[in-house]
């Protein structure tokens, strides 16, 4: 069987590309921006790749098209398939019909870490000899690649709340069939699909009713949001994390997240962590990822040793390099709350003697439409001095936002290069943050510095 995708170099859709491959289609695929480290990685798999969307790529006809959600009417290829009755499905449908409707599925789900916590699932998973198939929408630490089958009853998989394809504007997660379920946290995003948080809401409950009798669901102690979500129905176990009395939790043993000790709800220690996390969000994770396992059947303390081993995603607080005396961090925080716990983790990392430069790019739909945007100044309370880059895509005053002496907003790109690289000194922190590749910055300021 021939399936072809478009929009095959996204990390989702990159990622049902090498599924599909390994369970022996033969696998092509189109993009509008075909460039590393997504494109080696699927041409290494033997996935042929074509640039743009010329509709000759579909004649003669694949035996199925898999739309990725990037796609709109108005594309040529969008245009052909329907003119010429191709057959099409969602990305996520896919999934649901010839992967997931044989699996044990584990589903993380959440406005922030869902990349971080689904590697920490499949990881123990792996570390306790299941063999899970998984696919992740970052590049997990401990694994090779994003996605896989697997060699077990068990799948994990990012459950993300943004719509499958111009032709099914449902959430993803919906065609999922999750046997567990994290719901990490839940806040206002993807302003773009979502016209407030209770929208959102309803999406995250459409997903508790699918959840089996026997299968289990996961929310954090105190998230008034999902409790919401919660009361509108919930028909499975439902576990708690974090508090003393309500499920599992922890204690910090370092400022930063580092190293923390596990309890039971009664308080009865579990064992501790050493880890190259950091941050209370990422501790926060680690508890859903150790519960979830434990509803499967493996030791929390199994877990633990599995985290301790644990090596966080790309490109979260991702160490870059050194340069004379100044450290640079690449993070793919993007919204005001993953900045403000991101800058927390690195500043109770460093300490208060270093100097801590944030760089950030409003790069996701919610901060190009300014939604949120006024909570962007608190958000990097821990930081010295902030650049945020100024895009023209922008459709907000980015001027509003100016604090003179640490927060500055730049309009030009090279022009902001370098008035970075002339702040920093040694002892410096640079830590950018952005979802996008930020016009390569991370290289262009080690060169400059």
């Amino acid at each position: 069987m021939h399936v072809h995708i478009l929009g095959i170099c996204g990390t989702f859709m990159g990622g049902v590309a090498v599924i599909a491959k390994e369970l022996g289609y033969q696998v092509s695929g189109s993009d509008a921006n075909v460039y590393p480290p997504m494109s080696t990685m699927l041409r290494d798999k033997g996935i042929e790749i074509i640039e743009g969307y010329d509709p000759s790529q579909l004649s003669p006809a694949p035996d199925l098209i898999i739309v990725g959600n990037a796609m709109k009417r108005g594309n040529p290829c969008v245009e052909y398939m329907l003119n010429e009755g191709l057959p099409f499905v969602s990305g996520p449908e896919w999934l649901e019909h010839y992967v997931l409707n044989t699996r044990k599925v584990i589903g993380v789900a959440g406005t922030h870490g869902k990349t971080t916590t689904s590697g920490m699932c499949a990881w123990i998973l792996e570390h306790a000899g299941y063999k899970p198939g998984f696919l992740i929408g970052g590049v997990p630490g401990n694994f090779d690649t994003s996605a896989r089958v697997g060699d077990s009853e068990y799948f994990v998989i990012e459950s993300d709340e943004y719509d499958c394809a111009f032709f099914d504007k449902r959430s993803k997660f919906v065609h999922y069939r999750p046997f567990v379920q994290i719901l990490n946290n839940l806040e206002y995003d993807h302003a773009d699909i979502f016209e407030d948080v209770k929208a959102i809401q309803k999406q995250f409950h459409h997903l508790v009713r699918i959840i089996p009798g026997r299968g289990e669901v996961i929310v954090p102690a105190d998230s008034r949001t999902l409790d919401e979500v919660i009361d509108m129905g919930c028909w499975s176990h439902l576990a708690h994390t974090g508090a003393p009395g309500a499920g599992i939790y922890a204690e910090l043993l370092k400022d930063d997240g580092s190293s923390f000790a596990v309890f039971e709800k009664d308080g009865t220690r579990i064992g501790e962590v050493h880890w190259e996390g950091i941050g209370l969000h990422n501790v926060r994770n680690a508890l859903m990822a150790i519960e979830a396992a434990r509803f499967i059947g493996i030791d929390p303390r199994k877990s633990l040793e599995a985290l301790s081993a644990f090596r966080m995603p790309k490109r979260r607080m991702e160490f870059k390099g050194e340069k004379n005396g100044v450290a640079l961090y690449d993070d793919f925080a993007h919204h005001p709350t993953a900045i403000r716990t991101t800058l927390d983790g690195l500043r109770k990392k460093i300490g208060t003697a270093a100097r801590i430069l944030a760089v950030f790019e409003p790069r996701s739909n919610t901060m190009k439409m300014g939604v949120n945007h006024e909570e962007l100044s608190g958000s990097f309370a821990a930081a010295d001095r902030i650049f945020m880059y100024a895009a023209p895509s922008l459709s907000w005053d980015t001027d509003s936002l100016e604090v003179p002496g640490r927060f500055e907003v730049c309009h030009d790109f090279d022009e902001m290069v370098a008035a970075i690289a002339k702040e920093a000194h040694p002892g410096d922190v640079i830590l950018v943050m952005s979802n996008g590749g930020f016009n390569g910055i991370q290289e262009k300021l080690l060169a400059r510095l």
